[in-house]
């Protein structure tokens, strides 16, 4: 299973998340948004060692998304807006594909995504919305997706047993501020995803 600690906005968060076993490390390239980042803001990104680097874009065009990752090194792209599905094929295996969710999923949807990516079942944008993931532990089988929306140290194991994404994604879940990690929030985090399926 796959760890992603995202809204990283500093070198010094994201060394935490890396040291803390995160195998992901995601940055947000969407402009006005409270934790995001720039090609120039975002330089120090390129000596991010350990854990794979993840830029989330929400309807930034095509030429944009490649030109920040390819500016920057980045390993993925998360796709987090309307964006056509089309980018999927331009921008190769490694993305993950928001799908809105809540209630109700399109299963139909995520299967399709699956076989071209890894679509990431959330209900916000990294405002830490929490949605009832509990309802879905009755989901199709072998689909793979991650889990995201309002995931935190003390409620993403249950979250790992009931829902068993392939991978779970947290930003304001870890956070002290709007914006800066809890550095004792991540490890905690990381450890109780890696306790909940020994």
């Amino acid at each position: 299973m796959l760890i992603k600690i995202c809204g990283l906005t500093n070198p010094e968060d994201a060394a935490a998340a890396v040291a803390a076993g995160a195998d992901l490390v995601g940055f947000i390239f969407v402009p006005g948004t409270p934790r995001a980042l720039d090609e120039v803001h975002g330089h120090w990104i390129r000596r991010v060692d350990g854990a794979d680097t993840v830029g989330v874009f929400r309807d930034a065009p095509l030429d944009e998304v490649r030109r920040i990752r390819d500016l920057l090194g980045l390993d993925w792209v998360q796709l987090h807006g309307e964006e056509p599905d089309s980018y999927l094929d331009a921008l190769g295996e490694k993305v993950i594909r928001r799908v809105t969710a809540g209630v109700e999923v399109d299963w139909d949807r995520v299967a399709w995504l699956s076989e071209r990516c890894l679509p990431l079942l959330d209900p916000g944008a990294g405002d830490g919305t929490i949605w009832a993931w509990e309802t879905h532990a009755e989901r199709p089988a072998g689909i793979r997706f991650g889990l995201a929306g309002g995931l935190t140290p003390g409620n993403v194991a249950e979250a790992v047993r009931v829902v068993r994404p392939a991978m779970v994604d947290v930003s304001s879940g870890v956070e002290s501020v709007l914006g800066r990690k809890d550095h004792a929030k991540i490890r905690d985090f990381v450890d109780a995803v890696k306790s909940s399926h020994r």
